[in-house]
């Protein structure tokens, strides 16, 4: 089965399961859906069509993502890694990276965000008042940018940060230091954020697309 979806003919998988709810996601150019065993395949054209719309803007978000995995970001350029066994540091020139192995890469990637998160945190405390002293880590997370455990006062720090450009990496950090002074995200916290990052939406809308 194949169906056209804005300007691209996709072939379709359907899972057949015994869940309530049908889902739809895109797997190498393939849309697949997972669906009740009961649906026919009229029924689930009719729902790709009535979703047509939102299953376009998933898609182009899927192929940026491959795009974006295909070269090493740092700080938002496209750089490109250069391995040379005879080399004892890594360095960075004209957006290319040049290291030993992978790791020492690793290694100096790690040791890149603590400086470079670091240097943030020190440029944006200015702007906070009352901040109580915190410990900051960074780890890889895989769905969140940053936490902060006000209880404990550690702010954590995704270490797929190092990729976004310098402003992206500052709205994730005024994000969570805005949550010593509010728990949650209600208004109040929005209108924390807004004071100290007045672009923030169209930060949040990056990091969710890039």
């Amino acid at each position: 089965m194949e169906i056209e979806i804005g300007n691209n003919t996709f072939p379709v998988q359907i899972i057949r399961k015994n869940n309530k709810n049908i889902y739809f996601r895109f797997k190498e150019n393939t849309l697949s859906i997972t669906c009740n065993r009961f649906i026919s395949e009229n029924e689930i054209k009719r729902l790709i069509i009535k979703n047509q719309d939102s299953l376009i803007k998933m898609y182009k978000k899927v192929k940026t993502k491959e795009n974006n995995n295909l070269y090493f970001h740092y700080l938002g350029k496209q750089t490109t890694i250069v391995y040379d066994e005879k080399l004892t540091m890594t360095t960075i020139e004209d957006n290319i990276i040049y290291t030993k192995n992978e790791k020492q890469f690793e290694k100096w990637y790690k040791e890149e965000c603590y400086r470079v998160f670091n240097d943030r945190i020190d440029y944006l405390l200015p702007r906070f008042a009352n901040i109580p002293n915190f410990t900051f880590k960074t780890r890889k997370m895989s769905s969140r940018w940053g936490v902060n455990n006000v209880t404990k006062r550690i702010i954590t720090l995704n270490t797929e940060l190092l990729k976004k450009d310098i402003s992206l990496i500052d709205y994730v950090i005024v994000h969570e230091l805005c949550h010593f002074y509010e728990g949650n995200h209600s208004e109040r916290f929005w209108y924390q954020v807004s004071l100290r990052y007045p672009n923030y939406k169209e930060a949040r809308k990056r990091l969710r697309n890039e």
